[in-house]
């Protein structure tokens, strides 16, 4: 009987970080689904382009910083964040988005790259409902040239996300 290794970071591509998280997880087999592209697919543009999926099919995860305290928003790559709303969910009297410098402190991970999980902080996780409209959605799995595929609820679930509205809302 011969057994096969699984896939490793530099095969998949994805960050040597997300690979171990997903290991931990217990999602081994999401490291062979890693796609990896030779363009960045830094943004969600990019991504759905690469892939050929919808707009609204990637993940997008974002740093914002609630009273100066990091907090990780997933929302679907068609939307835009309300950060009012994002402020009253959290009861926060400031929420801004994060810089580059306080992304990479908290998750690990360059703009661009960041993944719904595997961070290196704990940050609190809220997730946007609208994810939920898809069967699968795709997000970065550490670099900004990999993405990952997952079911929406299983990608919120293994973020430890609260799920909220805090998209704009379109007139």
């Amino acid at each position: 009987m011969t057994t096969t290794a699984a896939p490793d970071a530099e095969d998949s591509g994805a960050h040597p970080r997300f690979v171990e998280a997903l290991r931990r997880s217990g999602l081994d087999d999401l490291v062979g689904r890693v796609r990896r592209f030779p363009e960045a697919t830094r943004t969600a543009a990019e991504a759905a382009a690469a892939l050929g999926c919808e707009l609204s099919q990637i993940c997008k995860s974002l740093i914002f910083a609630a009273d100066r305290v990091p907090v990780l928003v997933l929302m679907d790559g068609a939307s835009r964040v309300d950060v009012e709303r994002v402020r009253d969910v959290l009861g926060a009297r400031n929420v801004t988005r994060a810089g580059a410098d306080l992304v990479r402190e908290t998750t690990g991970y360059a703009i661009g790259g960041v993944p719904p999980f595997g961070h290196r902080t704990n940050t609190r996780v809220l997730a946007d409902r609208s994810l939920l409209h898809h069967d699968v959605v795709w997000a970065a799995a550490g670099t900004p040239y990999t993405v990952f595929p997952m079911a929406p609820d299983a990608l919120v679930a293994h973020a430890g996300g609260t799920l909220v509205d805090v998209r704009e809302r379109t007139s």
